[in-house]
């Protein structure tokens, strides 16, 4: 059980014993991130980088509904209406934050209890421990609203076994702890009850993270998605996405055809930015390089069509009936991709916080 603490403050931080403590705070919200919790979690891990007396970091989050559903997206979409300069300055301090994080020298521990999607994905991924419970659901879902998997996920997806992260970054699926920990998302499962013995232990005992883990540690069960790991490999391994489609729809199996129906439903604008991202992500040689691609992205995307009306489809009206345009891949052609990943102006280009990593 976690508790839900009564501070109105979206991010409390402490220290307790020789542990920092960071727990999201917007429960109504499932925690959904603002620049202001981006700078608050900034503020204290700096302060604690090079304290003695802190040894590791918990990452949490208070109430039951989950970890962090992502970022706040209605914000994001207003501020794309016009010029962006909002939505900018929040995946700037966003993006610091995810590296910070990567590059981190002390151990963090996230516990990434219920729903973790796209910002709450870019907040754990960097996190040394990783903990799943049952109620885990983690998710990418951004090309079903015109966006692509920020925050990391041109590092982090290309880099899981095989073809899975590019086969989540363009469907969105969702997974649970036993998928989480079988592609090396979560790296420990603990049952939910278990929580906050765990972390007092961690808090107790910080030099023994891994044994406190370890021993509370229990069977998420079979992964459900090992019957298709051959199928996502083969399947996802084009580097367009009209290969894709066609290589589902002359597979001819039902899982090929359920994954190319969902994939319909999708912007194809986001799908075929996403690939590059996928493929490009795989090639750069440092987190901070990836965030720079991203931060490119991220300014232009949210001006587009698609993700404007993507969130008025899903987040807004909630029709769940957008209406993409270019409707169909053909319709997105190279050099409109090209254009969102385009460099910007020297003095507009992403950089990590002064003197990290």
């Amino acid at each position: 059980m976690t508790d839900v603490l009564i501070d109105e403050a979206p991010v409390l931080t402490r220290v307790e014993g020789r542990v920092g403590r960071i727990t999201l705070n917007r429960p109504k919200a499932i925690h959904a991130l603002t620049e202001e919790m981006c700078r608050l979690m900034t503020e204290a891990l700096l302060a604690w980088k090079d304290d003695a007396g802190v040894e590791a970091v918990i990452l949490d989050h208070a109430g039951e509904r989950g970890f962090c559903a992502g970022g706040d997206i209605r914000m994001i979409a207003e501020s794309g209406k016009t010029d962006a300069a909002e939505a900018k300055a929040f995946f700037k301090t966003e993006y610091r934050l995810n590296h910070l994080l990567y590059v981190y020298p002390k151990p963090v521990v996230a516990f990434v209890d219920g729903i973790v999607m796209g910002g709450g994905v870019g907040i754990s991924d960097p996190a040394r421990y990783r903990v799943a419970t049952e109620r885990t659901t983690y998710a990418m879902p951004e090309t079903g609203i015109g966006l692509f998997p920020d925050v990391g996920g041109g590092w982090f997806l290309p880099r899981m076994p095989g073809q899975t992260g590019v086969w989540l970054a363009l469907t969105g699926a969702r997974l649970k702890a036993a998928e989480c920990l079988s592609l090396g998302i979560a790296t420990h499962f603990v049952e939910s009850a278990k929580l906050d013995a765990v972390k007092a232990a961690i808090v107790a005992e910080p030099g023994c993270i891994a044994d406190i883990l370890a021993d509370a540690g229990g069977d998420a069960g079979p992964s459900k998605l090992e019957p298709h790991r051959a199928d996502i490999d083969r399947l996802f391994a084009h580097d367009a996405m009209e290969a894709i489609f066609a290589a589902l729809e002359a597979d001819g199996s039902e899982w090929a055809a359920k994954e190319l129906a969902g994939l319909k439903t999708k912007s194809p604008q986001s799908m075929k930015v996403s690939l590059r991202q996928m493929r490009v992500g795989a090639t750069l040689g440092s987190f901070a390089e990836n965030m720079a691609m991203e931060y490119r992205l991220g300014g232009r995307v949210v001006r587009s069509h698609d993700f404007q009306e993507g969130v008025r489809a899903v987040i807004v009206d909630k029709d769940n009936a957008p209406k993409w345009s270019p409707a169909e891949l053909a319709g997105v052609d190279e050099a409109m991709v090209d254009a969102f990943f385009a460099p910007l102006p020297t003095d507009e280009e992403w950089t990590p916080l002064p003197g990290v990593g």
